[in-house]
């Protein structure tokens, strides 16, 4: 598992000369490279690499020639390309079957460029949405040490918040506050923890959320709170 952020490149991914303690330059190969070495040698079992933030880095850099690699019916050694850094033409590169490629990405990041449409059509897409209605969702919270007004007060408001979220012009649904806020174990008075959460990490994200109108702001963090 990495990360990708801006300054990520097809050197750090798959190959590129790096500097060496004695002030040389050696090719070294990246880690998705020698990922890839370990699953065409163990064809029996399954490889999954998983990309975090995989919207936050450049991907037709980092991916280069590979962006042809990773369709799913051009793996196999028939389909082996010579790469940036290949010495000799017979040195080839091919991407095994047994090897899965997994990128998350919060698609609510404004600050962010759409993702690469050469690379979108290559993926298949999974909605992950708030699991405020999920039962595990409740019986954490009860694990965590939650009492069942509370639960049920989570539960109701944030579905109502992100109602109001959705049907916003402006937002919709992608900007849905997600329950991943509450699955910590409350380290104080589960009162003041809900508190705590709402007023240190909700608050100001409805603040951003309606920048503009920081009234409706704080009478969503208002109902929020309410006894």
């Amino acid at each position: 598992m990495i990360q990708f952020h801006q300054s990520y490149s097809y050197e750090d991914f798959i190959q590129g000369y790096r500097p060496t303690g004695e002030g040389k330059f050696q090719l070294k190969n990246g880690v998705f490279f020698e990922f890839c070495l370990k699953a065409q040698h163990d064809p029996d079992h399954k490889y999954f690499f998983i990309i975090d933030e995989i919207n936050r880095g450049n991907l037709s850099k980092i991916f280069g020639e590979l962006m042809m690699l990773i369709e799913h019916d051009k793996r196999g050694k028939d389909f082996g390309i010579r790469l940036t850094y290949s010495s000799t033409e017979n040195e080839k590169f091919f991407l095994p079957e047994n090897l899965y490629i997994i990128g998350t990405m919060n698609t609510a990041d404004r600050s962010l460029a759409i993702v690469d449409y050469a690379l979108r059509r290559r993926f298949n897409f999974i909605d992950i949405n708030p699991s405020f209605n999920d039962p595990r969702f409740a019986k954490l919270l009860s694990i965590n040490g939650v009492d069942d007004d509370l639960i049920n007060r989570i539960i109701s408001r944030f579905n109502d918040l992100n109602a109001v979220i959705s049907e916003d012009d402006n937002l919709g649904r992608w900007f849905s506050i997600g329950h991943s806020y509450f699955c910590s174990k409350p380290i104080v008075n589960e009162s003041k923890w809900y508190r705590q959460v709402i007023d240190n990490e909700i608050r100001p994200l409805l603040r951003e959320y309606w920048f503009d109108d920081i009234e409706k702001a704080e009478d969503n963090v208002n109902k929020l709170l309410r006894e």
